[in-house]
């Protein structure tokens, strides 16, 4: 091998290694870049609005209070707005409940005075006031991110009065909590939202809910993380999205995936008795009525029989169904002696490249047991049933299961 081909081969070595690293630098450098947020321009708009009442009712209130009674004292503070985020834009984080809010911003807020009060250097106070803060909200389960704002904000303030913790934190996230209740609820945002109880174990007569509600527990746990949403709106979420994932899978099947294609079929001229004896023979419950070019004139099923025949009264069913069918063997008789005078003439067909979830309508509401179906110049090439379209809602929720 020569030195050229050598140098060529490293060259491109070399072209690749950098084509991989550039590669990976793009794909680091993206994850910065934050996902669309996924609400529309009602939502933003409901959201921004809470966060000025909140604070606009807020600041009002603690304003005058604070010049009647504290007029040295500030009446607002500044992680409040941090609050007002999650109270009004995120109502349903477990953060941006009530007593997160509350517990969280006070508790928080005491920790940072203490820490003001009793460590000299400013770094070191504030560094354990924001590390010590959020240590309590966990074991109070008060977790707020803006709580450690309010322990780096009273730390490094050198506020060293308790009572600041009362007045204006416990009193503005009072406030805030308050106006969040009753914008939250009026705009249409359940707040505050409960906290799920631990699901019990299942056992093998637990609804299918419960089932789940414990799997996510177990899950979690094993997570080992704070996860910004609670075990129940995390489960309605999977379910919803189970239901959609359904839904689409649903509506992508086609007659023609799932129609029979082994059609029994009678035409006009068949003998009543040959269509009965069919019928009961191939197990079916309709047949298609066609002509020679196999397209449809009607559709003859048991009903149709019962209807002819006037077997709606059992008295004398066996005698009078036999009677029936028998030929009489005659030009000229007012008994029905084939199938096209008895058969239902208008019938209800759909094209093989009909959504199946077009048809759920008719098999449901409209009483139709049976829907053949048709392919090119309207001739007949297989037929649904009701039991069809059950095997293949079936089939679709497994797949969507497993």
């Amino acid at each position: 091998m020569t030195s050229t081909s050598l140098a060529d081969q490293k060259s491109v070595a070399s072209r690749e290694r950098s084509a991989v690293l550039r590669s990976a630098a793009a794909r680091w450098l993206r994850s910065f870049w934050p996902a669309p947020i996924a609400v529309n321009r009602q939502e933003r708009l409901r959201a921004l609005g809470g966060a000025a009442v909140g604070i606009i009712v807020t600041g009002v209130l603690c304003h005058l209070f604070g010049a009647a009674l504290l007029p040295s004292s500030p009446w607002l503070i500044a992680p409040l707005g941090a609050s007002a985020v999650l109270v009004f834009a995120v109502p349903a984080s477990p953060m941006a409940q009530p007593w997160p809010v509350i517990g969280g911003n006070t508790l928080s807020a005491l920790v940072g005075i203490a820490c003001a009060r009793w460590i000299a250097p400013p770094e070191l106070a504030a560094a354990l006031a924001v590390g010590l803060a959020i240590g309590l909200m966990f074991v109070t389960r008060s977790l707020h991110p803006p709580g450690g704002a309010a322990a780096l904000f009273t730390s490094l303030g050198g506020i060293a009065h308790f009572e600041f913790a009362l007045f204006p934190v416990l009193l503005n996230s009072l406030l805030m909590v308050a106006a969040g209740i009753a914008y939250n609820n009026a705009t249409g945002r359940r707040y505050p939202h409960a906290p799920p109880r631990p699901a019990a174990q299942p056992t093998p007569d637990s609804p299918p809910d419960h089932v789940v509600a414990a799997d996510l527990d177990a899950v979690l746990a094993r997570y080992n993380q704070v996860l910004d949403i609670n075990r129940d709106d995390l489960q309605a979420l999977l379910e919803q999205t189970h239901a959609r994932t359904y839904e689409r899978k649903l509506a992508e099947i086609r007659c023609a995936d799932i129609m029979s294609r082994d059609v029994v079929t009678a035409e006009f001229g068949t003998p009543l008795q040959e269509a009965w004896a069919l019928m009961r023979e191939r197990h079916v419950k309709a047949l298609p009525v066609i002509d020679r070019t196999r397209r449809i004139v009607g559709i003859l099923t048991q009903s149709d029989f019962l209807r002819a025949a006037d077997l709606e009264v059992h008295e004398g069913f066996d005698d009078k169904l036999k009677k029936f069918l028998r030929s009489t063997g005659v030009t000229h008789t007012t008994k029905p002696e084939v199938v096209g005078q008895i058969m239902t003439r208008k019938v209800r067909v759909a094209s093989e490249g009909r959504r199946l979830v077009d048809l759920v309508p008719l098999f449901g509401g409209d009483g139709h047991h049976h829907i053949p179906i048709i392919g090119e110049h309207g001739k007949l090439v297989g037929i649904i049933t009701q039991t069809d379209l059950v095997a293949a809602m079936c089939r679709t929720e497994e797949q969507v299961s497993s």
